[in-house]
């Protein structure tokens, strides 16, 4: 019975020690031995008047998940889930939310400035079940819906 807690005690150590070699060297590079990309949160928020929005993304490489809800004053509330990928500095995703009890997709594009993501807005058009832009080239990023970095909750 003790064997069996010394090797439980010291396998909790040799994982913090490895733990802490990662973690001292992601620094350097956001990658982990075998050039396996780590995952990022970072949390954005929206507010302007009585209207609030907040995102949350985990990117692990070029791919961004994570959580999009919007909350318009006097409107229905979206709240959803957001994937996509980052182009340079645009992320490119698809937005599946609940509104008025109905689920639907949309594609959402956001232009990443510093510590900023701006949404952007253009002609859309419903296509296999989901709304997307008719050309992403011709999106506006126009300062409408400006996201601010937040600390994650």
């Amino acid at each position: 019975m003790r064997i069996i807690g010394a090797l439980i005690i010291s396998a909790g150590l040799f994982a913090c020690q490895e733990r802490t070699k990662v973690t001292g060297q992601k620094e350097q590079a956001d990658t982990v031995a075998g050039n396996i990309p780590v995952a990022q949160q970072v949390c954005y928020s929206y507010i302007k008047d009585k209207d609030t929005a907040q995102l949350t993304l985990i990117t692990t490489g070029m791919v961004s998940t994570g959580e999009l809800n919007y909350n318009w004053f006097e409107k229905d509330q979206n709240t959803g889930s957001i994937a996509g990928e980052m182009r340079g500095d645009t992320l490119v995703a698809n937005y599946t939310f609940n509104a008025e009890g109905k689920q639907s997709v949309r594609e959402v594009v956001f232009l990443k400035k510093g510590d900023q993501l701006l949404e952007g807005f253009g002609d859309v058009e419903e296509k296999e079940g989901r709304v997307r832009f008719k050309d992403l080239a011709k999106v506006q990023f126009n300062n409408k819906i400006v996201f601010e970095k937040v600390a994650c909750k």
